[in-house]
């Protein structure tokens, strides 16, 4: 178990160009909001390795970590741990314009904790599911149809259209 640290400063491990070091380190991970329904990391942080290159004139950076996410399933809100797996990557050369500057590294102080946030908002799925053959609610009753009767369903309601014709006596 690393530290646990928001922020790192990666000047102070005094890297020559060429150099590089990885750091075990404990990066906090705030609940976040995904699709209107609340995620955690259990434990509210993850173990990470961040790897620190330096090059001739700026780093190469990699965060790597593996992680559960507690939340809702998204089709059934039944409880949904997901597991991630997050390997991220940033460039930090300075003059090396915008595409060559990471959003996380000001004056060799990099914020661990936002890139962790930011890499673990990239690699969520586009539904988070309990499992992958989920059925989901019912749409009229709100029954979870994972747990329901084979063949669930309800007589549909009669078309407003032909409502007049319901009035009608053929006597």
């Amino acid at each position: 178990m690393g530290q646990r640290t928001e922020t790192f400063d990666v000047g102070r491990l005094g890297l020559s160009s060429g150099e590089g070091r990885r750091i075990a380190l404990t990066v906090p991970v705030e609940p976040f909001s995904f699709a209107g329904q609340r995620y955690e990391v259990p434990g509210g942080a993850v173990e990470a390795q961040l790897d620190v290159s330096h090059t001739t004139n700026g780093y190469s950076l990699r965060l790597r970590f593996e992680t559960d996410l507690d939340g809702p399933c998204m089709r059934c809100l039944e409880p949904a741990d997901h597991e991630l797996s997050v390997d991220a990557r940033e460039i930090d050369q300075p003059d090396g314009g915008e595409d060559l500057s990471s959003p996380y590294l000001e004056q060799d102080e990099l914020n661990v904790q936002a890139w962790a946030r930011d890499a673990l908002a990239l690699a969520l799925p586009t539904q988070i599911v309990c499992r992958e053959d989920c059925l989901g609610l019912c749409a009229v009753c709100g029954e979870n149809l994972n747990d329901a009767e084979p063949g669930h369903a309800h007589q549909s309601a009669p078309d407003p259209r032909w409502a007049a014709l319901r009035e009608l006596k053929l006597d």
